[in-house]
């Protein structure tokens, strides 16, 4: 999610909760293939062979238009040490899909086809290409032929959003129109979309019949989300504290992953936030937490009028 699952927060949720894989933030591809720096920048879990401090696996995502482009840039980032490509046919943002990018390229199923076909046809056969979409742009009339396109130039697994991008995030999530495109196709299809509770996750499964799910919002908004689902007690309030309380340091300290260089890596740098950045993304963090913790909403009321992070530590400290 871009905006939001930067490497702080994939290295918080997957100490809490045991995740199969997560994906970086989107990198966009436009006419020339990124630098090594703007790889280990999005993803600097190049530096720990393609996982977080926890173990898990992080995946790379592309998003652009052009093809042959989208390919350089995956095999680039897979010989840098990118375990798995995502291609991303999802994003609703106005500035994204204005530039050709995300969900508006659901309206040319040729485009999206030729554009898993060349990353496929680009990287070795053992790396796993997947791809992310929704349901369509304003209605669902090309979702079986996206879905099938994405299947036949070669995607291990396709992930479905279950809105269109004019639905945007609003409820509800069309899980059953999950379910139609899983009859149609024979590739491995993921569920994604309104889910933030254990019960929603099971209804999810229930009408999309999908063992396997994406979360997204719902996981930064109550981060033990994946661990219940999976049976796991909830985790208490100050174990949330004590994840917020580290969260905050590392961006503003910087943290390094990894004692090796990765092959063609730069030096490797902290990374870190500015105060007013971190502040920022702290809060955003805290904000969604009110929805998934009654505990969240007070302290949120006091962290959002906080000017240094010193004042939020001396609250977390407190609470």
């Amino acid at each position: 999610m871009e905006g939001l699952t930067d490497f702080h927060m994939r290295d918080v949720l997957t100490r809490l909760s045991r995740y199969d894989w997560c994906v970086t933030e989107f990198i966009r591809v436009t006419d020339h293939v990124h630098p090594a720096r703007l790889f280990f920048h999005a993803c600097p879990e190049l530096h720990n062979g393609g996982l977080t401090a926890a173990g898990t696996p992080v995946h790379v995502q592309l998003l652009g238009s052009d093809p042959q482009m989208l390919a350089m840039n995956a095999l680039r980032a897979v010989e840098l040490g990118a375990p798995a490509i995502d291609l991303n046919f999802g994003c609703p943002a106005k500035k994204v899909n204005n530039h050709g990018g995300g969900a508006i390229l659901l309206d040319t199923p040729e485009t999206v086809h030729a554009i898993v076909a060349a990353v496929r046809q680009a990287l070795p056969a053992h790396v796993p290409v997947s791809a992310k979409m929704r349901l369509g742009v304003k209605d669902r009339s090309r979702m079986i032929e996206n879905a099938q396109g994405i299947e036949a130039a070669g995607a291990r697994w396709l992930t479905v959003h279950a809105r269109t991008k004019e639905d945007g995030y609003r409820p509800p999530a069309h899980w059953e129109a999950i379910a139609e495109i899983r009859s149609r196709v024979g590739v491995r299809v993921i569920a994604n979309g309104e889910m933030w509770t254990p019960e929603d996750a099971q209804r999810c499964r229930e009408v999309s019949g999908c063992d396997d799910l994406m979360l997204g919002r719902g996981a930064v908004s109550r981060p033990d989300l994946v661990g219940r689902i999976r049976g796991a007690d909830a985790l208490p309030w100050q174990v949330m504290v004590e994840a917020q309380l580290a969260f905050v340091s590392h961006m503003e300290t910087g943290r390094r992953l990894g004692t090796l260089p990765a092959p063609g890596a730069p030096d490797q740098e902290p990374v870190r936030w500015t105060e007013r950045g971190a502040l920022g993304r702290y809060k955003q963090w805290l904000g969604m937490m009110t929805r998934g913790y009654a505990e969240a909403v007070p302290v949120f009321e006091q962290v959002k009028r906080m000017k240094t992070l010193t004042d939020v530590r001396q609250l977390l400290g407190r609470a």
